[in-house]
């Protein structure tokens, strides 16, 4: 089975403008996140998707494999389905071009053993909250689950609602997806569904459409992100301290 990681790579970020660009102790924050996903030993190949000259020639500059995708798509699965029309593979992992200090476990996680071609198939990284905070954050997207790991729902929301029971825990999604080729195909050929629209979650078209969503739980994989020249201090920060 062919597994390829593919980093969508924006340039034009309203916060953070070339942020992939951004310098962390010498070199690109891109250059950093593909360095540490070739380290996750079931991943085959790993390919940069840029929409900008700029990243494209700063990934040539620096051997790291890059395809031009264009400058218009909405979400980030419209790009990785872009790249799949020129890179064969048995799955497709999506992993975000902002973090720097990406869990290399949790990307592991994200790789099943075994990936139906027959069928729309994806699978999802979730993580357990403990802090309320982060179960009030709407930026946390919550998911429940069957018995089977396969995702039922996502929102915005505290889900469960605690109603009848409170002994139970709450989980998030973590942004690393893998599609097989008919998922991300699909995604291209469809509209946004009905709670896609209303949560604003691109994910959510799998499941408003009925497709399966394979979760794997991973403790402690709690993702930063760099959105702001704050994040970046944080990241140089505890890049300097060897805690990453």
């Amino acid at each position: 089975m062919k597994v390829v990681g593919i980093i969508p790579a924006r340039y034009g970020s309203t916060r953070l403008p070339g942020k992939p660009l951004k310098d962390i102790l010498g070199h690109p924050m891109i250059w950093w996140v593909y360095k540490r996903v070739c380290t996750v030993h079931k991943i085959d190949e790993v390919y940069v998707a840029a929409d900008d000259d700029r990243i494209k020639t700063v990934c040539e500059e620096n051997n790291i494999p890059v395809v031009m995708t264009a400058n218009t798509h909405r979400a980030a699965a419209y790009r990785l389905q872009e790249v799949s029309e020129v890179i064969k593979a048995d799955f497709y992992v999506q992993l975000n071009g902002d973090e720097p200090l990406i869990n290399t476990e949790a990307i592991a996680a994200s790789i099943p053993d075994y990936v139906p071609q027959d069928v729309e198939f994806g699978t999802n990284i979730i993580t357990e909250m403990n802090d309320p905070a982060q179960v009030m954050d709407s930026s946390n997207i919550k998911m429940v689950f069957d018995n089977d790991m396969n995702a039922l729902y996502m929102s915005r929301a505290p889900i469960p609602y605690p109603f009848k029971a409170i002994d139970f825990k709450f989980y998030k999604h973590v942004g690393i997806i893998g599609y097989n080729k008919k998922m991300l195909d699909f995604y291209k050929k469809t509209v946004p569904g009905r709670f896609e629209l209303i949560e604003g979650i691109d994910t959510l078209r799998f499941l408003d459409y009925g497709k399966q969503l394979k979760l794997s739980l991973v403790s402690s994989c709690h993702s930063l992100s760099v959105d702001t020249d704050k994040d970046l201090e944080m990241v140089l920060k505890m890049m300097k301290e060897g805690n990453n």
